[in-house]
């Protein structure tokens, strides 16, 4: 093997374990989401477990978050609670930035 398939070898691993970390990031992410907008509902326990499931479950449904703020706002505002839009991003931004440290702390 030359000194060129093992750089391209290497970059290939490098680009999937990138990959992998990212998905699991985005969904521990999420899933913390979900878990504050459980809170934020006033779901305890295994509701909120449960809740924040959908919530990670319902980001493979379309590319990007709008699926997931689609799903939030609409279950905030059945319970007429009001919260911004920035809000909402800052919140899942913030926990997908601690969950990808936690899990390179890992």
């Amino acid at each position: 093997m030359t000194t060129f398939d093992d750089r391209e070898k290497h970059e290939e691993t490098r680009f999937k374990h990138d990959q992998e970390l990212q998905f699991k990031a985005r969904n521990r992410g999420n899933r913390l989401f979900g878990m504050w907008v459980a809170e934020q509902l006033g779901l305890t326990g295994d509701a909120a477990t449960s809740y924040a499931k959908d919530v990670v479950l319902i980001d493979f449904e379309a590319p990007g978050d709008d699926d997931i703020f689609a799903k939030v706002k609409t279950d905030l505002a059945a319970k007429s609670i009001a919260v911004s839009d920035h809000l909402l991003s800052k919140h899942l931004l913030d926990f997908r930035r601690q969950a990808l440290a936690e899990i390179k702390a890992q």
